[in-house]
């Protein structure tokens, strides 16, 4: 029988008026792996603090078993600012001793690069302070992972970590014996990690079994079982629960709901999106041209970031874009949005990108903009626009759209200046919506956002009109959101990956395992993160320039199957009791696809060489 770590026995907890937590009781055993969700606000974070005696509960207790040994990751770091990093993680132990502990090795690769900790000024003997915020998250967990616990508590862990370090986090996780409970947006990250999912919703808890995505369905089936009106069916979480169960790959090795059951609930759920209809209204609204990049090379101050890009950003495409932390994404991003904002008379140092003369651009950044603190959340958002039209007929006021955000109407009554970081995006992910562009850039929208608000996102885009492109660590929400995955590998090119995000991981391993096996013995630790260039061999300017050509070509090709295979598909539910139709439809279908497989693999030959 599993030994219990900590009790958790009707504990209540309010701040000012509101109560977060009320008569709450929980347990925590050996081999727990527990996620925890909730919009922002409803007490994820004091439940933990609580969970780890951070915080003290206003009634009820919370008792951990003898000699726990406890783990806490919070969101602002206890790190000593005039430490090395050598310090604060390798504390007193010896070079030979951690370099001979694999645990330590595997801890330093996967979360630097590599035990010389490329990127780091001085390596392990950088001095802490003057580090950015994401450097010292990095340090801090760390520092916390080198250790043995037996429960590891966990806020926000995936937070500046790239796409390969959420992916090697919940590897380890999954593949240490502590118990875990962590609190995350990252749904992909809670499927890959989690068994259990406690779901923090006005004071109360609620335990479900399984990962994200057994979590959405068991809500779901609650949420259709306690419903009285259809109405009260058709909700977020449905159509979420639809695009795991038919178009997302399988969350889970071995998904733990009744498929029957799962299928039953969705049946009458449409996809997400209507791809050929968004597409033909985009290009109504856009014209044939968005952006245009020929022969393009963006650098950041004397660093080459990208060389000769040849590219298209198309109407009604939806890109995610991927790739190693500084590896140009952003930059790209500025460059484009710089010509717009200029009409085209500023260009990067090399090359050309041309702008479509009916582009309206909208381009969420990293950085929070700065509003006036005495502003109003709904006058904030009325000062850009009083309706948004959303595309497929959905017109919204400027309180609607904020209630779908999650500002209630008393909290469209609150000044800017007393928001949480959290909300403030939200605020700006409105303010950009309300001005209606037809071309989005969203670089990181999913930071400080909770799981609700991003569902509620989703489903707004789900419907939008438009070009877009996405720069996101979060897998989901690419999935999600976008059609085609971009990369930028370290190289200093751009590729379409047509297996995307899962693609994108087996590339950088392997260019990874190329480099190191390719380089000197005493090279080999630094060459796990600084030579994937090594990997790529030299292609003459020509050749490269025309297998981008060509590569283009056959991507506008495998979009044109995608639009007839989406009809071909529409016309066989159509003819569901005409035999011999659908016969004829099925074998265009099998067709169809023997065409995209060929096309796919001369994609994979030329991506080789661009």
């Amino acid at each position: 029988m599993a030994v219990n770590l900590v009790n958790v026995e009707n504990v209540s907890k309010v701040y000012g008026t509101r109560a977060l937590l009320d008569g709450v009781s929980l347990g925590v055993s050996e081999g727990d792996r527990i996620g925890v969700v909730g919009r922002n606000g409803d007490g994820k974070t004091t439940l933990i603090r609580m969970l780890a005696k951070l915080e003290e509960a206003d009634t009820g207790r919370v008792t951990h078993s003898g000699g726990l040994r406890l783990g806490v990751l919070t969101q602002h770091d206890s790190l000593d600012s005039t430490a090395t990093v050598r310090h604060e993680v390798i504390r007193d132990m010896a070079d030979h001793e951690w370099a001979g502990n694999a645990k330590v090795r595997d801890v330093l690769t996967g979360l630097f690069g590599g035990l010389d900790l490329p990127g780091f000024p001085q390596g392990l003997d950088t001095v802490i302070g003057p580090l950015s915020g994401g450097e010292r998250r990095r340090i801090a967990l760390a520092k916390l992972l080198i250790e043995e616990q037996d429960l590891i508590v966990l806020d926000e862990p995936t937070n500046h970590l790239d796409v390969e370090g959420i992916s090697w986090l919940a590897r380890h996780l999954r593949e240490r014996r502590s118990a875990l409970v962590c609190v995350t947006h990252d749904r992909w990250f809670l499927d890959q990690v989690c068994t259990r999912m406690w779901d923090v919703q006005r004071g109360d808890v609620f335990e479900y079994e399984g990962g994200y995505s057994d979590y959405v369905f068991a809500r779901a089936e609650r949420e259709r079982i306690a419903a009285t009106e259809e109405v009260k069916r058709q909700n977020l979480v449905r159509k979420e629960l639809a695009w795991l169960r038919r178009g997302a790959p399988a969350r889970t090795s071995k998904p733990r709901f009744r498929v029957e059951a799962a299928n039953e609930l969705i049946k009458d759920v449409p996809p997400p999106r209507d791809s050929s209809e968004l597409m033909k209204f985009a290009s109504s609204r856009l014209g044939k041209t968005v952006f245009d990049l020929e022969d393009v090379t963006v650098q950041a101050g004397p660093k080459v970031l990208l060389k000769h890009v040849t590219w298209q950003l198309g109407p009604g495409d939806r890109i995610g874009l991927v790739g190693v932390n500084g590896a140009g994404k952003t930059s790209l991003l500025r460059a484009m949005a710089q010509a717009w904002r200029t009409e085209g008379e500023t260009q990067p140092v090399g090359g050309k990108v041309a702008v479509g003369k009916t582009v309206k651009l909208a381009y969420l950044s990293q950085e929070v903009a700065e509003l006036d603190p005495a502003l109003r959340v709904l006058e904030a958002v009325s000062a850009v626009r009083e309706r948004v039209d959303l595309g497929k007929g959905r017109e919204m006021t400027a309180g609607q759209l904020c209630e779908t955000f999650g500002f209630s109407k008393e909290k469209q009554w609150t000044p800017v200046g007393d928001l949480s970081g959290g909300e403030r995006r939200r605020l700006q992910l409105l303010r950009l919506l309300m001005d209606e562009p037809n071309v989005l850039f969203l670089d990181e929208p999913t930071n400080d956002l909770d799981i609700e608000t991003l569902t509620q996102l989703e489903d707004l885009l789900d419907g939008w009109p438009g070009s877009m492109i996405v720069i996101s660590h979060d897998r989901f929400f690419v999935e999600r959101t976008t059609d085609r995955v971009f990369a930028l590998l370290g190289d200093a090119a751009l590729r379409m990956l047509p297996r995307g995000i899962d693609e994108y991981i087996e590339r950088r391993h392997a260019m990874e395992a190329a480099a190191t096996a390719s380089a000197p013995a005493g090279q080999k630790a630094g060459a796990q993160k600084s030579g994937a260039q090594s990997a790529v061999p030299e292609k003459s300017a020509a050749d490269q320039r025309a297998a981008k050509k060509e590569l283009q070509k056959i991507e506008r090709q495998l979009d044109k199957i995608s639009e007839k295979e989406t009809k071909l598909h529409t016309q066989i539910a159509e003819s569901a009791t005409d035999f011999a139709k659908v016969a004829e439809l099925d074998a265009m279908l099998r067709d169809m696809a023997g065409e995209r497989e060929e096309l796919e693999l001369r994609w994979l030959e030329l991506a080789e060489d661009a």
